[in-house]
């Protein structure tokens, strides 16, 4: 299966407060259930926590998940582990001005 995570940008309106937003909307958009998603600061050498835990991200569902975690860091990896045992990741990622990720 061909992997693509394209991350969809936030229009700032030059609030403040979208600029401290780092809640992310993920969607699944594969046929494939995702077992586990990680999302570390980009300045980590590993990877953190599986954001879903004990859920899985079945096709068509979407999770929102807030990247906050009191550093003001905006640069996150995120990466996502199928069903069927493919990896896809995304590196770099603005959570500060991204909204949205799509798995496809």
């Amino acid at each position: 299966m061909k992997l693509v995570i394209l991350a969809t940008a936030l229009v700032l309106a030059g609030s403040a407060s979208y600029a401290e937003n780092r809640v992310v909307t993920f969607t699944n958009k594969t046929e494939v259930v995702v077992n586990e998603m990680f999302g570390s600061n980009s300045g980590s050498d590993n990877w953190e926590e599986d954001v879903l835990g004990n859920d899985t991200l079945e096709p068509g569902q979407s999770v929102d998940v807030n990247f906050d975690d009191a550093t003001g860091y905006c640069k996150f990896d995120f990466k996502v582990t199928f069903a069927d045992g493919d990896e896809g990741t995304l590196m770099d990622v603005n959570v500060c001005e991204v909204a949205d990720v799509t798995i496809q």
